[in-house]
């Protein structure tokens, strides 16, 4: 009978959240954050409807899922990609990448937050939303520099989020561990055992595959290569998002015959993250979130101010004038998956952060993700007014000024 039930409870959440995409597309509601509340809903802290088979299934889904997400993080990181997106995309992204992990943590540390928890979060602020930021794009149909440029940051600004909350995690471990040397080495070990397996992985990987079908990875090729980081990084203890996203940037710039080497796993990545987010939800506790008010207000708000600050840092380095600076990192609030991500390796590396971090992370996701698209979506209102003026007032130069 628990066959059954697991089947059928899989079962109607895949459609669950089909239904769910499609209401989210009516309400202007990010399908994540319905998915994510779904979870809540039919899990243990509303109405406990899952089986326990399905929500101990949680234990593989998550590095699974989440390595699909940095395989295809790492194919952002193609050479002629970055050189398409040229330096003002690079600069801007890195600054707030850095601006948001140091503003943040440094913030709640003068707040009055442990050093270990503002360290992580640190890390956690740097995840932005590719998908929601996207969409809204579209949505608006508008089509200028401010528009490329902000597709080209969150294009791969998650994969140097990736990096800075790994050397956070190792910064972290050295803090707690006590034992410094130990700690230090135990987080080496864990980042470079996970930059060699992925090399290790991604150089085969980018020569074998996309033999059988020219040009393209077969579906059993992606997942053999996915599945086979996800459990060997476990295996040894390595960072399975590192490892995942140095495979994907290796198959990606080493394999000259592939025309799409990532496309199959974008295929079947949605169901593997729909699942995610239910569980994720499904997994939250309702009790750690009292008592994380301050802290959880205080990183939200710090993010905020990190990415007006951030984008405007950015923005200066790369040339360009504040304000377009600034709208650029009102444009980058959205908050999506890889932080819940993010959040479950911390719980796991440190137990004892466990529920603040998770509760947190999940909270904030949420926050992030209702209010950020309309935040996106003011920044590309007020950059399309400040054109039609400048059009209008006939600019001296002729270019609009963001």
């Amino acid at each position: 009978m628990e066959p059954a039930i697991l089947l059928a409870g899989f079962g109607l959440l895949f459609l669950a959240g089909l239904a769910l995409d499609w209401v989210g597309h009516i309400v202007h509601v990010p399908r994540v954050t319905l998915l994510i509340l779904l979870g809540v809903v039919v899990g243990p802290p509303v109405f406990d409807l899952l089986p326990v088979t399905m929500t101990g299934s949680y234990e593989i889904l998550a590095p699974t899922a989440l390595t699909m997400v940095a395989f295809l993080l790492g194919g952002t990181l193609h050479r002629d990609t970055l050189r398409e997106r040229g330096r003002e995309i690079i600069v801007i992204s890195l600054t707030v990448v850095v601006l948001s992990a140091l503003i943040v943590a440094t913030g709640l540390l003068v707040l009055g937050a442990p050093l270990a928890i503002a360290l992580l979060l640190g890390g956690l602020s740097c995840a932005t939303d590719p998908a929601a930021t996207r969409d809204v794009v579209e949505q608006t149909g508008c089509k200028n520099r401010f528009t490329t440029n902000l597709l080209g940051i969150v294009a791969i600004d998650d994969a140097w989020g990736l990096l800075a909350f790994s050397f956070l995690l190792t910064l972290t471990a050295v803090v707690v561990g006590g034992e410094t040397t130990s700690a230090l080495i135990h987080g080496l070990r864990e980042a470079g055992g996970a930059i060699g397996l992925g090399l290790a992985l991604g150089f085969p990987a980018a020569y074998l595959t996309g033999r059988i079908r020219p040009g393209e990875p077969t579906l059993t090729e992606a997942l053999g290569v996915v599945f086979l980081c996800a459990g060997l990084s476990l295996w040894f203890e390595f960072s399975f998002l590192l490892a995942g996203m140095v495979t994907g940037a290796v198959v990606a710039n080493f394999a000259p015959h592939h025309d799409r080497p990532l496309h199959e796993i974008k295929r079947v990545e949605w169901p593997f993250m729909l699942l995610f987010f239910v569980m994720a939800g499904a997994s939250l506790e309702i009790e750690p979130l009292k008592g994380i008010g301050m802290i959880g207000c205080a990183y939200i708000a710090l993010r905020f101010i990190a990415r007006l600050i951030g984008g405007w840092a950015g923005g200066r380095l790369a040339g360009l004038s504040g304000r377009e600076g600034r709208l650029t990192g009102l444009a980058l609030m959205p908050q999506a998956g890889v932080a819940i991500g993010m959040a479950l390796v911390a719980a796991e590396r440190f137990p004892i952060y466990a529920d603040q971090i998770l509760a947190l992370a999940i909270a904030s996701t949420v926050i992030f993700e209702v209010t950020g698209p309309f935040m996106t979506q003011i920044a590309l209102a007020l950059v399309n007014h400040r054109q039609t003026a400048a059009a209008r007032a006939q600019s001296r130069d002729g270019t609009p000024d963001v």
